[in-house]
């Protein structure tokens, strides 16, 4: 399965959302299938961006997944891309210079928006 950082960045979102203070279990988001949802929450969790995945499988299929809190570090990543306008310029740059699409790539390029947004205003 390809890595899609839009559905990364909507699955941080929603557990931002939901999550209060156990497990969210069989996270859906719309127009993804539970298999694409449970493998990027995996990506997450090994990325170090939430603190915890579960899965159980049935007949070699997901039968249920649980994720758990963001980190510190998901909750930085998520403020950085939080607005579409930034995370749209990122996308757009990342294309346009032909990069990969990967966290630190992204990181960096986010915090390099973010810092001349912020030099504009001084």
């Amino acid at each position: 399965m390809k890595r899609d950082m839009d559905l990364c960045r909507k699955i941080l979102f929603k557990i931002e959302e939901l999550y209060d203070s156990t497990a969210i279990y069989n996270l859906e988001i719309e127009g993804y299938t539970r298999n694409q949802v449970a493998y990027h929450s995996n990506l997450l969790y090994e990325a170090g961006l939430i603190s915890d995945y579960k899965a159980q499988y049935a007949d070699n299929e997901i039968y249920s997944f649980g994720v758990s809190s963001l980190t510190w570090d998901g909750h930085d990543f998520l403020d950085k891309i939080r607005e579409d306008t930034t995370w749209n310029k990122v996308k757009d740059i990342i294309k346009n210079k032909a990069l990969p699409m990967t966290l630190d790539v992204i990181k960096t390029v986010a915090t390099g928006v973010i810092t001349a947004t912020l030099k504009s205003l001084f």
